[in-house]
């Protein structure tokens, strides 16, 4: 336990050093949340009823600002060095569990990214832009307690879910010897799947079940929707549960993927 402990201090040291890059990452995020916005406003006048009101529609893209540090943007930068120089063979050699160190790894990476950038995304939409007189336009706090600790607790299921997503890109990083494909394929999935582009709520409704369902919609519209309060009793706990599911689903069939890229690498090898 000390060796993953260790992995997720000095991951999480050696992202926090990046403070240029966080307020720089919120400047961009703040400048496209402020365009999605007065695209949705102007689709809302005069708009039939739809799932989300304008109000909500605003929260949710802050939201979905706030925490874009959560999308799996790609495998593991030095994995992908690892493999290119040949390396891997001796970060295999480790005497720890290959996946639960790249998990620490990709978990403190994803956290020490989120934090910052959440905690300034909250203060400018929720605390600048009302002080402002734009009140209309700011990030509005969950309608009760309980939604904001059901957020709270989905928020970090949707970390270790970006982690599990993430070791799994390590591992098709290794089989294929190549981060290129799989990172190709997660950006947008992930940006499109988890509500970031549009909110999954205001796709058409014969697909809303299939959208809900699916493991990115941890990454982002779940936590959303607990914010706003459209998640609440048995819905909310089964949000939660599907969250858990995806977790189990993905650690376990990435663990049998690994133990069978290794199988193979150990085969070609011998």
């Amino acid at each position: 336990m000390t060796a993953y402990l260790s992995a997720f201090r000095a991951r999480w040291q050696v992202t926090s050093q990046y403070r240029a890059a966080a307020l720089a990452g919120i400047v961009t995020q703040i400048w496209w949340g402020a365009i999605n916005i007065m695209v949705y406003a102007a689709f809302y006048d005069g708009a039939h009823p739809a799932p989300l009101n304008l109000n909500q529609t605003i929260s949710y893209v802050w939201i979905m600002q706030g925490t874009l540090a959560l999308m799996p943007w790609g495998c593991d930068p030095d994995i992908a060095d690892a493999v290119r120089s040949g390396a891997m063979a001796h970060d295999l050699l480790r005497p720890v569990d290959p996946w639960w160190w790249w998990f620490c790894r990709a978990a403190a990476r994803i956290l020490g990214r989120l934090v910052p950038r959440a905690l300034l995304m909250a203060g400018f939409a929720g605390i600048v832009l009302p002080l402002a007189g734009l009140d209309d336009w700011a990030l509005h706090p969950p309608p009760a307690p309980a939604d904001a600790a059901l957020f709270a607790a989905s928020i970090v299921l949707g970390l270790v879910l970006s982690a599990c997503i993430t070791v799994l890109l390590n591992v098709a990083t290794v089989r294929t010897l190549s981060p290129l494909g799989a990172n190709a394929v997660i950006t947008p999935l992930s940006l499109i799947l988890s509500g970031n582009m549009l909110p999954l709520a205001l796709f058409p409704a014969a697909a809303q079940h299939v959208l809900l369902l699916q493991p990115f919609a941890g990454l982002g519209d779940l936590p959303c929707r607990f914010w706003l309060g459209t998640l609440q009793g048995p819905w909310a706990a089964a949000a939660l549960a599907q969250q858990i599911a995806w977790i189990v689903a993905l650690t376990w069939g990435g663990r049998l993927a690994l133990r069978r890229t290794l199988w193979r690498l150990e085969v070609q090898g011998g």
